[in-house]
């Protein structure tokens, strides 16, 4: 891709990137087993109302869209930040183990420790930090590097899948309120998941400024990194541990939702290169509309059944992926 397609395509994607997250959140909030008008939408945001409208709007689909937006936007930074640091497209939360440790972690405490589900933002933010620590340590020779991350997070994903699976034949009573959350969805999220969730991402999302330097920098391999003087296993350690907190509040509000870190930065790649000053804002964007937007199709197109968020985006994101894999040759 010569230079000037490549800025006409950041330049377009920085401007349609918004504005198509804006059209994804009224949709959001205008359909559903009632479809409610924009105007009255507008309405409702800015008079008091106690109509039943209100009612939805306020109380049913305007937090639900929050946590899918705070959700895309965590997956798909974190996604793309792994893929930095370890120079590798496929890498994301769920490939390489970050999303496993937090998932057990919450299945620990939903199926064991129910009295304490009130932690369970916390718990699947530490089950995700502790993950990448015990993956980035068991990488550790005298230095690490992007494939022995990989594998040993590829290792440590089967692994926690395992145990995870062992605690729901052991305790089979009790997984059915788990097994919508494996799935991965936003059905029922409220206010109350969004408080909790929220002070994680946001933080996550605005270190993620501080991460576009040395992703950057990564890209050009470590060798080079360090002759520009950068500290680059401190640095990989340090956005490894960003993603896991990302990871862990997404996690932690909507489930395990699978292929948004791993498409949606891989796409945007595809579209307007590798420039961690472009590539993380959009993806950003993107992964936050991608999410609401599914979850509209998922509760809205299969009437009356609600189809789980995760499972919508697993059936579309692994063919669309075959998908750019086949175009990428075409495209760079």
């Amino acid at each position: 891709m010569n230079k000037q397609l490549r800025a006409r395509r950041r330049k377009i994607a920085l401007i349609t990137a918004p504005i198509l997250l804006l059209l994804t959140v009224f949709y959001g909030l205008s359909y559903g087993s009632v479809s409610i008008s924009l105007s009255e939408i507008w309405t409702i945001f800015t008079t008091k109302g106690h109509s039943a409208h209100d009612t939805i709007i306020m109380n049913l689909r305007l937090p639900r869209v929050l946590v899918g937006l705070l959700t895309g936007a965590c997956l798909a930074a974190a996604g793309a930040i792994l893929q930095g640091v370890m120079r590798n497209p496929l890498a994301d939360p769920g490939i390489i183990g970050v999303s496993a440790g937090g998932g057990l972690a919450a299945v620990i405490t939903m199926v064991l420790l129910p009295q304490l589900s009130y932690l369970l933002p916390a718990a699947a933010f530490i089950g995700a930090f502790a993950t990448s620590i015990i993956i980035y340590l068991i990488s550790w020779d005298k230095g690490t590097s992007p494939v022995k991350i990989v594998l040993a997070g590829v290792a440590i994903n089967a692994l926690l899948g395992a145990i995870m699976n062992g605690i729901m034949v052991v305790y089979s009573d009790r997984i059915q309120a788990v097994l919508p959350w494996l799935s991965g969805g936003l059905n029922g999220r409220s206010w109350y998941h969004l408080s909790f969730m929220a002070p994680y991402a946001l933080i996550g999302l605005g270190l993620t400024i501080l991460a576009i330097k040395p992703a950057n920098l990564m890209l050009l391999g470590d060798d080079s990194a360090k002759l520009l003087g950068q500290k680059v296993e401190l640095q990989r350690l340090l956005l490894i541990l960003l993603s896991s907190l990302l990871a862990g509040a997404a996690v932690s509000a909507a489930g395990l939702i699978g292929f948004v870190g791993l498409v949606v930065p891989h796409a945007v790649r595809l579209l307007i290169g590798e420039d961690y000053r472009y590539l993380l804002p959009v993806s950003i964007i993107g992964g936050a509309a991608l999410v609401v937007f599914a979850d509209t199709i998922a509760r809205t197109w299969f009437d009356p059944i609600e189809l789980p968020v995760g499972i919508l985006l697993a059936c579309v994101g692994a063919p669309f992926f075959l998908i750019l894999l086949r175009k990428r040759s075409n495209w760079r």
